[in-house]
Parts: structure tokens; C-alpha cells; sequence
């Protein structure tokens, strides 16, 4: 069979998929056939290469909190296909699709779910091309943990004119807490890129790794408290693990500072909003401000993503490749935690 042979033409052909028609756990995904995807307006079809995982893969595949679930499904998942994460070649085209050819290796974050296919269909407007020096696998990686790892240092105020310090030759210390997952990885690199001063916090195992991203400064904050910490000693601290007092993080850092929430934990029903309302309420007339992040797809970030990459500039850390078939065994392996860097799952 061709090239061209194996470009859906219409949606009777058939794909490999995992699917749950559930909530819950990894081991309810089966590998099924389902029709490939006719794009619609402004989509294009993707022949998928690559698939990274992420910790949102985990929430919506387990229905949590509950409070999504008027957007992605009430009593089962509105996406039965995980993978939100993809790179791959454009096969099909629909109207109005602009931004993306046909022949051309683009990635980009699905809205719902959908990469663990050999075809899925995607906004035209949230892809971008890969550069010839990037495999797919490291594109992968960039969508939703780079580029959230990228807007947390944005709202934090670290940029990358701390590259050159301040007007007073002032460097800036960033805290990362969950410095080793896949958002993790990318904030130390990405705040070191900008010139700035970085801590961390992982487990001692991982520490080696993360020094060599580019912190300075490692701890395990189970073994040594942040509370140990002297007050107001950094501009930002970027918080991915969650589950640490407010009170004790906004201590950290110097006034004019901010913590940033990047960690998604909660209660079953309503997850992180309690505490974001905290994080408001704590920070009303106060110069130690708390930001919680909700991250967007953001293609001119992944553009500038992809191209650092391409220099050598930052790089994936990639903990385990999975091959199609056992992508079911790649979403256990991140939802038993502890998950070092990404993971991915080849496409068929």
C-alpha cells in the first residue's frame, strides 16, 4: 500500500483506538476499531506519530473532579480516546482549515482527548509545524507541559530580560516545587533559559536529574520542610505538586514576588477551586501575590518552544516510550504517580 493509499478518504475506513466508555482507571481502555475521523470546518486529520501523556489525561480519564464533568461528560467520558498531547502528518484537510498543509509533520493539544489513534482530527488553528530536526516524540512533549511551564513563569513576572538581571544587577530566584514531572522539567530549564536563579524541590532520587536541567539548589520538601526556608528569599515560586499551606508558600517569597499555582489537587467534587478562592482572598491587599494558572493552548509559544528545542536550548525529559499497542500500560504507568518527566506512546 502506498502513501497515498493509507489517507482516509472517507469516514467507513476503519482505525485502531483506545477506547473507555467509562470513568475510571487505566485498565478499562480497550483497543478497538472505530471509523477515522471526516475533518469539519477549520480541522485537519492527523496521522498520529506521537502521543505524549499528561497528568489531565489521568483527571479526565477518572471523571475528576466532578465539577468537569458538564464539560466532558456528565455520566461518561464526551472523549472516550485519551491523548490531548500529538504530533503527526496532516492527511486530510477540511474547509477553512488554515495554518496547517497537507504532507506537512505539525503538533498541537487536542481540546478533549483523541491522540492514542492512528487518526485524529484537530483545530488547523492550534498546530504547528515541526521543524526538520525535531522528532515527533520530543514535539509532543512541548504542548501542554512546556507551554505550561512557560505561562507560569510569565505570570510569575520572570522573563527573559532576567537573563541580563535588573537595571540594579539583581538576579531572580525561583522556587519550582514538582520540579521533576513534565511540567516540572520544563519550568526549571525554561526559568534557567531566562537568566534566573533556580531551586527545586523532587525526590531525592531525582535530584541529580534536575540539577543538571539547571537548578542550583535541590531538596526533598518531605525531608526538609519549606518552613526551613529563610522568609521572603524568592522573587517567584511555581508551584506543580500541590498539597502545601498557602500561607507558608506566599512566607517564600520577597514582597512584589507571586506564587504561582500550577497544581491542579483538590477534593473529589470541586477540586482546586476552594483553594484558588484562598489563594484570592489571601492575596487582597497584599504585596506577596498568589496566581493560580489555568494554561491555554498557545501556538506562538509552541512556535517558540519548538524552535529552542531545535537549538539544543531545552530538551524533554522522557522517562518511558511506549509502542501502540501497549498504550493502555503507558496511562497506568501515569496514574500510579510519581511519573519522572513524560511519557509517550508511538503511534501505530
Amino acid at each position: 500500500m502506498t502513501e497515498t493509499d493509507k489517507t482516509p478518504t472517507n469516514e467507513t475506513e476503519m482505525m485502531p483506538a483506545w477506547r473507555r466508555e467509562t470513568y475510571g482507571s487505566a485498565d478499562g481502555f480497550r483497543l478497538e476499531q472505530i471509523p477515522v475521523p471526516t475533518p469539519r470546518s477549520g480541522e485537519v486529520v492527523l496521522r498520529v506519530e506521537a502521543t505524549a501523556l499528561h497528568a489531565g489525561d489521568v483527571r479526565l480519564m477518572l471523571g475528576e473532579p466532578l465539577l468537569v464533568r458538564p464539560i466532558f461528560g456528565l455520566t461518561r467520558p464526551k472523549y472516550p480516546v485519551r491523548g490531548m498531547e500529538v504530533a503527526g502528518t496532516v492527511v486530510a484537510v477540511g474547509p477553512n482549515a488554515i495554518g496547517a498543509e497537507l504532507g506537512e509533520r505539525v503538533v498541537g493539544e487536542l481540546t478533549g482527548g483523541g491522540g492514542l489513534a492512528s487518526h485524529v482530527a484537530a483545530s488547523a488553528a492550534r498546530l504547528v509545524p515541526i521543524p526538520p530536526d525535531v522528532t515527533s516524540e520530543t514535539a509532543a512533549c512541548l504542548t501542554i507541559s512546556a507551554g505550561t511551564a512557560w505561562q507560569a513563569l510569565d505570570r510569575a513576572g520572570i522573563g527573559f530580560r532576567a537573563a541580563k538581571g535588573t537595571a540594579a544587577g539583581h538576579i531572580p530566584r525561583v522556587l519550582v516545587i514538582g520540579a521533576s514531572g513534565g511540567v516540572g522539567t520544563f519550568a526549571v530549564q525554561l526559568a534557567a533559559l531566562r537568566g534566573a536563579e533556580v531551586w527545586a524541590t523532587c525526590g531525592e532520587r531525582n535530584f541529580r536529574l534536575v540539577e543538571h536541567l539547571g537548578a542550583v539548589r535541590t531538596l526533598d520538601h518531605r525531608t526538609s520542610p519549606l518552613a526551613d526556608l529563610p522568609a521572603a528569599h524568592f522573587d517567584a515560586v511555581i508551584d506543580i505538586a500541590g498539597g502545601l499551606g498557602l500561607r507558608e508558600l506566599q512566607r517564600l517569597v520577597v514582597p512584589g514576588g507571586s506564587v504561582v499555582l500550577v497544581a491542579g489537587d483538590g477534593g473529589h467534587v470541586l477540586g482546586p477551586i476552594p483553594r484558588i478562592l484562598k489563594a484570592v482572598f489571601l492575596s487582597i491587599g497584599s504585596r506577596r501575590r498568589i496566581r493560580p494558572l489555568a494554561a491555554t493552548p498557545r501556538p506562538e509559544i509552541l512556535a517558540k518552544l519548538l524552535e529552542l528545542t531545535a537549538e539544543g536550548r531545552i530538551t524533554p525529559v522522557v522517562e518511558r516510550e511506549y509502542p501502540f499497542d501497549e498504550a493502555s500500560a503507558a496511562l497506568a504507568h501515569l496514574e500510579a504517580g510519581h511519573t519522572v518527566g513524560k511519557v509517550v506512546v508511538h503511534g501505530p
